[in-house]
């Protein structure tokens, strides 16, 4: 793998193509899960391992699977790991296990699993394959942190709530005064949805400026009369 195509794939798992944020996948466990920093970033966590062992597995097999049977295969795959990653979070971290319930699971039909196993691993080396699923994974990673911390602190004042079910002997760091009420609305479903459109609009006004910056710096185009030498 070469310097450049090691910068394109982690530019595009965490800023261009970022999952959540411009494909828009896998939003059933972003909108449910983010209610604070410790729950969203534990289910990337698992999401990430799983991304990056399916991502290797399908590339070093792929020249060996059936293009008819594919995607069956791919969900097999898929599902596998899953299991693995259920039975560890299950048995070392029982209570966030409970907390996060069904989502773990549901990585299985994760759009954002099988989108990349299908689109990438299918189709390049183990290695590439392996670094595409860690930086799409840690794309999600950095947006379901930063959605759970703005949906926790609305919610209710904190940051890192349920840090004791990953360190026991932690607490949570109290941002905002104790007699602080609380949004719910940040709580809630639709406080996800509308604090998830304004990060896909940051996102898209950070990308507009970046494309006007670029076009005020391109040199002039040449005029054909003077490339020309007339």
């Amino acid at each position: 793998m070469t310097r450049d195509e090691f910068t394109t794939i982690a530019g595009n798992g965490l800023w261009k193509q970022n999952t959540a944020l411009a494909q828009l996948l896998g939003l059933c466990p972003l909108l449910a899960v983010s209610t604070n920093i410790v729950n969203g970033v534990m289910l990337s966590l698992a999401t990430i391992i799983v991304m990056a062992l399916a991502n290797v597995a399908v590339a070093m097999l792929r020249n060996l699977i059936p293009h008819e049977i594919r995607i069956p295969v791919f969900i097999l795959i898929v599902a596998a790991l899953v299991t693995v990653v259920d039975l560890l979070f299950n048995a070392q971290l029982h209570e966030l296990y409970v907390v996060l319930g069904i989502f773990i699971p549901l990585i299985v039909t994760n759009c954002i699993v099988l989108a990349r196993v299908e689109a990438f691993a299918a189709k390049n080396s183990p290695l590439n394959a392996t670094v595409d699923g860690i930086f799409m994974g840690l794309g999600l990673l950095w947006t379901l942190a930063v959605l759970g911390a703005m949906r926790e602190l609305l919610g209710s004042g904190t940051l890192f709530g349920g840090i004791d079910m990953v360190f026991p002997g932690l607490a949570p760091i109290q941002v905002l005064p104790e007699s602080y009420p609380g949004f719910l609305l940040g709580l809630l479903p639709p406080g996800a949805f509308i604090l998830l459109g304004c990060m896909i609009a940051w996102k898209n006004w950070m990308d507009a400026r970046a494309a006007e910056r670029a076009r005020r710096q391109a040199p002039p185009p040449v005029a054909p009369a003077e490339a020309a030498g007339v």
